[in-house]
């Protein structure tokens, strides 16, 4: 169960100047993942965006949101938790008109969802458990979702989205040091993909921790006071049926409180879990980066290697070159020689016969 993602498309991120109100401010260098994600354990949509490991879209879909599209390849909505406005720059029209029809669908979806819990509660909650929860939780209104009509912005942005080339790595003077090189850095790549996953995890989970934690209070003060009251309740003599109907009703309330709280116990844990994983993970990141640098040094030192024998080659080669060179022309020398020496015989030879 958890959290899944159900839909995901590429854009440019963009946020409102939170002074001027009227500027856009590029959040991510490059076109990045935007992804819908949906708690099937809380009934909730969220839009979840990451660039490497810092979310920059971390928005929860609410029945008063509007997603507008203000141009051909642009779109936009406003999110009052976050304090800010998203604008989204699509490659293409049918990008656009598919994120949009998304938003519109889900956006439907978690208010049907709301109008199933609001039932919920007015079934099964008493008077002062419906106003513990008005405490917990306030109405949300269009105008706080959506801001003022001053606040909704309409700019026409027409950045260039083209994806940019990354930069080609040299290639290593060793293939077999190349492979591990490689090797060591898809599986660093890996681990840093799953750390932004459970970062962006652990971000959500710790920013509704207090929230349980303020609910979970609550229901403990929830449940303090209808002891209380079945206690009252057992001491009030006659309409013996009617108390009894009350007691039943209010010691299923308290179990259904207990069965929450061990519930939201039960995801606390879960969360440690969670972060000890992350840990986990970051050691194991370093572990890989401490590996890749090594294999670069040793890489390095390859590479001084082969330039020192390149120009032990090319001294010995001049040497060999310098050598022919010498013996070349002691053999013209030795030639010239024995030339001078076959005519010396020669002359000796006529000499001996004229005498």
């Amino acid at each position: 169960m958890g959290e899944q993602p159900i839909y995901s498309t590429r854009a440019h991120v963009f946020q409102i100047d939170p002074n001027t109100k009227k500027n856009w401010v590029p959040t991510s260098k490059h076109a990045v993942t935007v992804s819908y994600f949906y708690d099937s354990t809380r009934n909730v949509y969220r839009i979840i965006s990451l660039d490497g490991s810092k979310a920059i879209i971390n928005s929860t879909i609410t029945p008063n949101m509007t997603f507008t599209k203000t141009s051909q390849k642009f779109g936009q909505w406003a999110d009052s938790r976050a304090n800010t406005v998203y604008g989204l720059g699509f490659s293409s029209e049918n990008h656009l008109q598919k994120f949009a029809e998304k938003f519109a669908e889900f956006k439907e979806a978690a208010r049907l969802a709301k109008e199933k819990s609001q039932e919920k509660m007015e079934l099964t909650s008493t008077p002062s458990q419906e106003f513990a929860a008005g405490d917990i939780q306030s109405p949300l209104t269009p105008e706080s979702i959506n801001g003022t009509d001053d606040e909704r912005v309409t700019l026409e942005v027409t950045p260039n989205f083209e994806p940019r080339a990354e930069p080609s790595q040299n290639a290593l003077p060793f293939s077999h040091s190349s492979t591990i090189n490689k090797h060591w850095e898809a599986e660093l790549a890996a681990l840093k993909g799953n750390n932004a996953k459970l970062t962006a995890a652990l971000l959500e989970s710790t920013a509704n921790v207090k929230q349980w934690k303020q609910q979970l209070a609550a229901y403990q003060e929830e449940a303090e006071r209808l002891h209380k009251r079945v206690t009252e309740l057992e001491c009030v003599s006659g309409q013996t049926n009617v108390i009894k109907s009350q007691k039943t009703e209010l010691n299923q309330t308290i179990e259904e409180l207990e069965c929450t709280l061990k519930e939201k116990e039960e995801e606390l844990e879960r969360l440690k879990e969670e972060v000890d994983n992350a840990n986990q993970l970051q050691a194991q990141r370093d572990s890989l980066t401490q590996k890749l640098q090594e294999t670069e040094t040793r890489n390095k030192d390859l590479e001084a290697q082969l330039s020192e024998l390149e120009q032990r080659l090319e001294s010995s080669q001049e040497e060999q070159e310098t050598f022919r060179n010498n013996l070349k022309t002691l053999l013209e020398i030795l030639d010239g020689k024995i030339f001078e020496l076959t005519e010396l015989r020669d002359n000796l030879a006529k000499l001996i016969e004229g005498s």
